[in-house]
């Protein structure tokens, strides 16, 4: 872990905010992500878990998925099942998934690549391994994380975005210290190539133990701190932050992690999941695979599900789209 590396020394450095000219954000709170199990039974963190949603806004949900190493005949993944009203993004670390939807929309995502699907009106999709990962066995770890769709676009036509890993923009931190993979949204005037309807900004960061990381943050955005691996601190107060904690930040125009100078021996980095957004700031009603803005809708959302409006269960295979 992660699939997608380089060498920091040859990457664009993001410059160090100037403390004179741009407020810190602090440190609102650290929630650990109780373990659950998602689909068929493959193993999650519950990230958002316990933090109110006026501070993810506009996330909605997220969910580590593994780190597992799976033995033969293990893999699983999600049946056949509906979404309206927000995007999904898939973001593969280590492993293979494989995706199709009821919109034509699909591929299979491998180390550092990233699915991108807006299910606006709705549609029916399915996650799961390939055959030949099922029979072998082998490691899996991801992140599927849940965006918000202002009440303007929540019935826009569904759309899928195939993000391979060498799309994402590289950046180095201004002493090198840390490796940043910018998915979505722009980070000091770097570009991710996820396009999405709400303003956000989605990065991974691999901190070297020992190194500290100073980024300019859009100040009209939250900003939230996932730990994938290993351990550090978070803010300048240096609240300690482990795998599988979540680290909600104040207002401000930077933000700081940190990497311990020990790191556990399976996880020699601070691996950390930047996320920001312009908050929607709009009634949020979540039921299931569903998020609207009022309990009428996800009623309605219910009722088109059953009476088959939100798509059909094509016939074939999920296509392999994007591979080498």
């Amino acid at each position: 872990m992660p699939a997608i590396t380089a060498d920091t020394l040859t990457l664009p450095r993001v410059a160090v905010p100037d403390p004179a000219a741009v407020a810190r954000r602090p440190v609102r709170s650290v929630t650990t992500a109780p373990s659950g199990f998602e689909g068929e039974g493959f193993p999650v963190r519950r990230a958002f878990a316990g933090v109110p949603q006026s501070a993810l806004d506009p996330f909605i949900h997220m969910d580590q998925m593994g780190e597992v190493e799976y033995a033969p005949g293990e893999p699983k993944g999600t049946p056949w099942h509906p979404h309206r009203g927000f995007e999904t993004v898939t973001y593969i670390i280590d492993g293979i998934f494989e995706h199709q939807d009821s919109n034509g929309g699909g591929g299979t995502i491998t180390d550092g690549d990233t699915q991108w699907m807006t299910a606006g009106s709705g549609l029916l999709h399915i996650e799961k391994p390939p055959e030949h990962l099922v029979v072998s066995g082998g490691l899996f770890h991801g992140v599927q994380l849940w965006v918000n769709l202002p009440r303007a676009h929540k019935f826009h036509v569904p759309r899928y975005q195939d993000i391979r890993g060498r799309q994402t923009a590289l950046l180095a931190s201004a002493d090198g210290g840390a490796l940043l993979r910018v998915i979505a949204g722009d980070l000091d005037g770097h570009s991710g190539p996820g396009v999405t309807f709400t303003p956000i900004t989605m990065v991974h960061a691999t901190v070297s133990p020992g190194a500290r990381l100073e980024l300019p943050w859009n100040p009209a955005f939250n900003a939230l701190a996932y730990v994938l691996a290993g351990q550090g601190f978070a803010g300048d107060e240096r609240r300690p932050v482990r795998k599988g904690q979540l680290a909600v930040f104040g207002q401000g125009g930077a933000l700081t992690v940190a990497a311990d100078t020990a790191q556990p021996q399976a996880e020699p980095n601070l691996e950390v999941l930047l996320l920001g957004g312009q908050p929607i700031r709009e009634p949020v009603v979540h039921y299931g695979p569903f998020v609207m803005n009022n309990r009428a809708e996800i009623l309605q959302a219910m009722e088109d599900y059953q009476a088959g409006r939100l798509g059909v269960v094509p016939a074939g295979r999920v296509p392999h789209t994007g591979e080498e």
